[in-house]
């Protein structure tokens, strides 16, 4: 079982705050993780603050590709956690790579890769917009979880059910209309850039769920 809290998102329930951008803490058997880092770090982390997450004890940053919504609260994390280990797509800015090995141990995504026990990124994939997302595996399925599916929900789908069948999909789905590729799946949690959402919620309404900040979910 994986826990799946939103720390950031543009959306928020009562007693947080939100804005642009998503992140997304993921707790295990093992270790925590963070997914994103949304673009304020300040408000991430009286987010977690507010969530009773210890920014501190985050082992390991994953993050879906290198635009400012989903970056700016890097500073803050790797202040917050001297030694973590920084998962990001091969092609980020060679300066930027520089300063978070300044600060952190750095693993370049290129290929699918096991991150942590049941955890394992997609690879970079797209074109013009590289990006990684996770494949969450409880053993009774996979759950894809996406920063903003910059690439397509099929080139992420495709490459997530290698791993497994999948039963849902969370994060951001930018202005995706692959709603065919919806059908099959138990849960639905779609947020931050998601263009389409009241159609999904429409078309899927018994799977849908909304996604703010303080969602807590029980991926199993």
């Amino acid at each position: 079982m994986f826990r799946l809290t939103i720390v950031y998102d543009n959306k928020a329930s009562k007693d947080f705050t939100g804005s642009w951008g998503f992140a997304a803490f993921i707790e295990t058997n093992f270790e925590t993780l963070l997914f994103d880092t949304g673009w304020d770090g300040q408000l991430l982390l009286e987010n977690m603050k507010k969530l009773n997450i210890d920014s501190s004890g985050i082992r390991r940053l994953i993050v879906s590709h290198q635009h400012w919504d989903h970056i700016g609260g890097l500073p803050e994390i790797l202040q917050a956690n001297p030694g973590i280990k920084v998962y990001v797509p091969a092609s980020f800015s060679e300066n930027l790579k520089k300063e978070i090995r300044k600060r952190a141990t750095l693993i370049e995504i290129r290929e699918s890769v096991e991150i942590s026990p049941g955890i394992r990124s997609t690879g970079e994939l797209g074109d013009k917009i590289k990006e990684q997302a996770l494949v969450l595996n409880t053993g009774n399925g996979c759950y894809v979880l996406t920063g903003c599916a910059h690439p397509g929900l099929a080139a992420i789908l495709d490459s997530a059910s290698r791993y497994g069948e999948i039963k849902g999909l969370l994060g951001g789905l930018h202005d995706s209309e692959e709603f065919e590729r919806l059908k099959e799946m138990d849960l639905i949690a779609a947020g931050h850039c998601t263009a389409h959402r009241e159609k999904i919620k429409e078309l899927f309404p018994e799977k849908f769920v909304e996604i703010e900040v303080g969602l807590c979910l029980d991926l199993e």
